[in-house]
């Protein structure tokens, strides 16, 4: 199997193929309905569960293979108490019930308030949920989709697709993460082995 088909690509067809395995994966789609259903502000589902898919459709793994959880962004200014993100995730609990894949949701206007105590420094105070994922610690890693007005799946990717189909984790340097850098690329590597990793 040619993993490395869409390699080096032009953007619009990476974005295509991208979107296209994204939803025809049954686990991704019926948690972005289930998403789509709970109308979070400003939401966006990132991360692994989205690149660990076209890895593993691309080297012909089973379905859900390597994906441990689905991470769920959303951004709400209007209260940073850690009281008004708790509700909502024990709203998101109840309402995700039954799905086959855990998901675990996150205020991005709340990440610069616990972020310093957990990582050991401080972070931006971030304006939306797709400016925190610009600052994950692989550029590989910064992907993210969410349905648009019209309903059509929609893809946010500052740093582009070609990393995610290369089979290539980059770091991204903009903040000092280089131990989560390395530790999700042995973990990917563990699952994948197609897969080289950029030192830091």
């Amino acid at each position: 199997m040619d993993h490395l088909r869409y390699s080096g690509l032009p953007f619009e067809t990476q974005r295509t193929a991208f979107l296209e395995i994204v939803s025809a994966d049954p686990l991704l789609a019926e948690t972005l309905a289930r998403v789509r259903a709970l109308e979070l502000p400003d939401w966006l589902m990132v991360s692994g569960a989205l690149y660990n898919t076209i890895w593993n459709q691309l080297t012909g793994k089973p379905l859900g293979y390597g994906i441990r959880d689905v991470d769920l962004f959303y951004f709400d200014d209007s209260d940073l108490s850690y009281e008004a993100e708790d509700a909502v995730i024990c709203r998101a609990a109840v309402h995700f019930e039954g799905l086959r894949l855990p998901v675990e949701v996150r205020n991005q206007a709340r990440v610069h308030l616990w972020y310093p105590q957990k990582f050991g420094q401080s972070c931006p105070r971030y304006m939306s949920s797709s400016e925190s994922v610009s600052y994950f610690a692989s550029k590989t890693h910064a992907v993210g989709v969410r349905y648009d007005a019209d309903g059509q799946l929609d893809l946010v990717a500052p740093f582009g697709l070609d990393d995610i189909f290369s089979f290539r984790i980059v770091p991204n340097r903009v903040l000092d993460n280089q131990r989560t850098h390395e530790v999700k690329g042995a973990r990917a590597r563990e699952h994948w082995p197609e897969i080289s990793v950029v030192p830091w």
